[in-house]
Protein backbone atom coordinates (compact mmCIF):
# COMPACT_ATOMS: atom_id res chain seq x y z
CA UNK A 1 0.00 0.00 0.00
CA UNK A 2 1.26 3.55 -0.76
CA UNK A 3 2.36 5.70 1.86
CA UNK A 4 -0.09 8.01 3.17
CA UNK A 5 0.77 11.54 2.33
CA UNK A 6 -2.51 12.74 2.89
CA UNK A 7 -2.15 11.45 6.71
CA UNK A 8 1.57 13.07 7.00
CA UNK A 9 -0.15 16.56 5.49
CA UNK A 10 -3.29 16.12 8.23
CA UNK A 11 -0.19 16.01 10.83
CA UNK A 12 1.26 19.53 9.08
CA UNK A 13 -1.74 21.57 9.29
CA UNK A 14 -1.63 21.65 13.46
CA UNK A 15 1.61 23.06 12.69
CA UNK A 16 2.91 27.09 12.66
CA UNK A 17 4.34 26.09 9.66
CA UNK A 18 1.18 25.64 7.97
CA UNK A 19 -0.61 28.61 8.59
CA UNK A 20 3.26 30.10 7.48
CA UNK A 21 2.88 28.12 3.71
CA UNK A 22 -0.62 29.21 3.72
CA UNK A 23 -0.01 32.60 3.31
CA UNK A 24 3.07 32.07 1.39
CA UNK A 25 1.20 30.61 -1.53
CA UNK A 26 -1.72 33.37 -1.12
CA UNK A 27 1.20 36.25 -1.16
CA UNK A 28 3.50 35.28 -3.61
CA UNK A 29 0.95 34.24 -6.35
CA UNK A 30 -0.97 37.19 -5.43
CA UNK A 31 -4.32 35.82 -4.23
CA UNK A 32 -6.81 38.94 -3.75
CA UNK A 33 -7.60 37.77 -0.36
CA UNK A 34 -4.02 37.13 0.89
CA UNK A 35 -4.28 39.82 3.62
CA UNK A 36 -7.17 38.86 5.20
CA UNK A 37 -6.14 36.69 8.00
CA UNK A 38 -9.86 35.31 8.50
CA UNK A 39 -9.57 33.43 4.70
CA UNK A 40 -6.57 32.19 5.57
CA UNK A 41 -7.76 30.29 8.70
CA UNK A 42 -10.43 29.28 6.48
CA UNK A 43 -9.03 27.94 4.08
CA UNK A 44 -6.51 26.49 5.88
CA UNK A 45 -8.85 24.15 8.55
CA UNK A 46 -10.81 23.17 5.34
CA UNK A 47 -7.27 22.82 3.60
CA UNK A 48 -7.01 20.13 6.80
CA UNK A 49 -10.71 18.56 6.02
CA UNK A 50 -9.66 17.78 2.32
CA UNK A 51 -6.73 15.67 3.92
CA UNK A 52 -9.03 13.71 6.41
CA UNK A 53 -10.91 13.00 3.60
CA UNK A 54 -8.35 11.73 1.63
CA UNK A 55 -6.51 10.20 4.05
CA UNK A 56 -9.79 8.09 5.15
CA UNK A 57 -9.73 7.33 1.20
CA UNK A 58 -12.05 9.85 -0.45
CA UNK A 59 -11.10 10.83 -4.39
CA UNK A 60 -11.21 14.68 -4.41
CA UNK A 61 -9.18 14.17 -7.83
CA UNK A 62 -9.24 12.19 -10.74
CA UNK A 63 -5.64 11.72 -11.49
CA UNK A 64 -4.48 11.35 -7.86
CA UNK A 65 -4.82 8.81 -5.65
CA UNK A 66 -6.51 9.83 -2.28
CA UNK A 67 -3.92 9.01 0.30
CA UNK A 68 -0.99 10.34 -1.82
CA UNK A 69 -3.03 14.26 -1.86
CA UNK A 70 -0.51 16.46 -0.55
CA UNK A 71 -0.91 19.97 1.36
CA UNK A 72 -0.82 21.96 -1.67
CA UNK A 73 -3.18 20.30 -3.35
CA UNK A 74 -5.77 20.22 -0.68
CA UNK A 75 -5.14 24.43 -0.76
CA UNK A 76 -5.84 24.04 -4.41
CA UNK A 77 -8.55 22.23 -4.13
CA UNK A 78 -10.66 24.25 -1.52
CA UNK A 79 -10.33 27.39 -3.38
CA UNK A 80 -11.25 25.53 -6.46
CA UNK A 81 -14.79 23.96 -4.98
CA UNK A 82 -15.02 27.91 -3.21
CA UNK A 83 -15.42 29.37 -6.77
CA UNK A 84 -17.34 26.91 -8.15
CA UNK A 85 -19.66 26.50 -5.17
CA UNK A 86 -20.41 30.44 -4.51
CA UNK A 87 -22.52 32.73 -7.06
CA UNK A 88 -22.30 35.54 -4.57
CA UNK A 89 -18.14 36.37 -5.65
CA UNK A 90 -18.28 39.28 -7.63
CA UNK A 91 -16.17 39.08 -11.20
CA UNK A 92 -13.46 40.63 -10.53
CA UNK A 93 -12.28 39.14 -7.92
CA UNK A 94 -13.21 35.67 -9.33
CA UNK A 95 -11.21 36.32 -12.27
CA UNK A 96 -8.57 37.30 -9.67
CA UNK A 97 -8.63 33.84 -7.57
CA UNK A 98 -9.52 31.70 -10.71
CA UNK A 99 -5.59 32.94 -12.23
CA UNK A 100 -4.75 32.26 -8.83
CA UNK A 101 -5.31 29.12 -9.01
CA UNK A 102 -4.42 28.87 -12.95
CA UNK A 103 -0.90 30.02 -11.45
CA UNK A 104 -0.45 27.83 -8.84
CA UNK A 105 -1.26 24.56 -11.31
CA UNK A 106 1.44 26.14 -13.84
CA UNK A 107 3.94 26.58 -10.77
CA UNK A 108 4.13 23.86 -8.79
CA UNK A 109 2.64 20.75 -11.20
CA UNK A 110 4.32 18.10 -9.16
CA UNK A 111 1.50 18.54 -6.43
CA UNK A 112 -1.27 17.70 -8.34
CA UNK A 113 0.20 14.47 -9.97
CA UNK A 114 1.62 10.90 -8.52
CA UNK A 115 4.91 11.73 -6.51
CA UNK A 116 5.99 8.19 -8.33
CA UNK A 117 5.64 9.71 -11.90
CA UNK A 118 8.45 12.09 -10.76
CA UNK A 119 11.08 9.40 -10.31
Amino acid sequence: MAKSIAKACLRFTGLFEAELLTELMLRFWNHPLANEAEFRSGLLETAAEVLQRSADGERLFAELDPKRVNFVAAVWHVESVSLAERSDILPAERDLREKWLETLLKALPSCFCDPDLLE
